[in-house]
């Protein structure tokens, strides 16, 4: 019990935490509350996230608190969040100056459609955590992990990667900047660089991953790569 308590308020405390860094990032460079696009997007983000966090503190605490662990192991993959790090900064800092400033003039209902896109990637990855529950923030492989290749596992081998490029990749509309988007767009390289050294991994400490990587060939996109 008590270790459910302490973990529902770590859970809370990051949300409340992650809610107040993205209105610093959005309200503070535009200069403004009136900025409806960085609502939306907050809605469409915190609201989803409210209900993992409670699907999971009630259904699977075991992988929620596997998700709240944000320390890597791997020097390739520290390099990777430290530079996905910066990117993300920037990149949510980009569109409150574009809208500050007025460089982008993106039309509503293209933010609006942008939303549903970040919504759906959200919503990619939430299946995926239903269906891994091995799938941890950090890359490793824990004590009797098995291969997932079932669900959207049986298609692709990285789903939620799939769906968080689908989150992202809308952001910068989402948010009502086309001058965020070179940022964005580096996270693609990134995430490449993290599936291949994932894969290294698995290949070498995860029993039954190399059998599955012959099985399903394609790591994101199927027929491409």
């Amino acid at each position: 019990m008590a270790k459910s308590s302490a973990l529902k308020k770590k859970a809370v405390l990051i949300y409340i935490a992650a809610a107040i860094v993205l209105c610093l990032f959005f309200f503070l460079p535009a200069g403004t509350f009136d900025y409806w696009q960085a609502w939306a997007y907050m809605a469409v983000t915190l609201v989803p996230a409210a209900f993992v966090f409670h699907y999971f503190i009630n259904k699977d605490p075991v992988f929620l608190e596997r998700r709240l662990k944000l320390k890597e192991k791997q020097a390739r993959q520290k390099t990777v969040v430290k530079f996905g790090g910066v990117i993300f900064a920037i990149g949510f800092l980009i569109p409150g100056l574009d809208r500050r400033f007025g460089w982008s003039h993106v039309p509503p209902e293209m933010s609006i459609a942008a939303d549903i896109i970040v919504l759906l990637g959200y919503m990619m990855v939430f299946l995926v955590f239903k269906e891994n529950a091995y799938a941890g923030r950090s890359v490793e492989v824990v004590k009797g992990q098995k291969v997932i290749s079932s669900g959207p596992y049986s298609i692709i081998r990285h789903p939620m990667y799939l769906g968080t490029i689908f989150l992202y990749g809308a952001t910068p509309l989402a948010l009502g900047s086309y001058w965020a988007f070179p940022l964005f767009a580096l996270m693609l390289p990134l995430l490449i660089i993290r599936i291949i050294s994932e894969e290294e991994l698995l290949r070498r400490e995860l029993k039954g991953y190399a059998a599955y990587c012959k099985k399903v060939r394609y790591r994101l996109v199927p027929y491409v790569w």
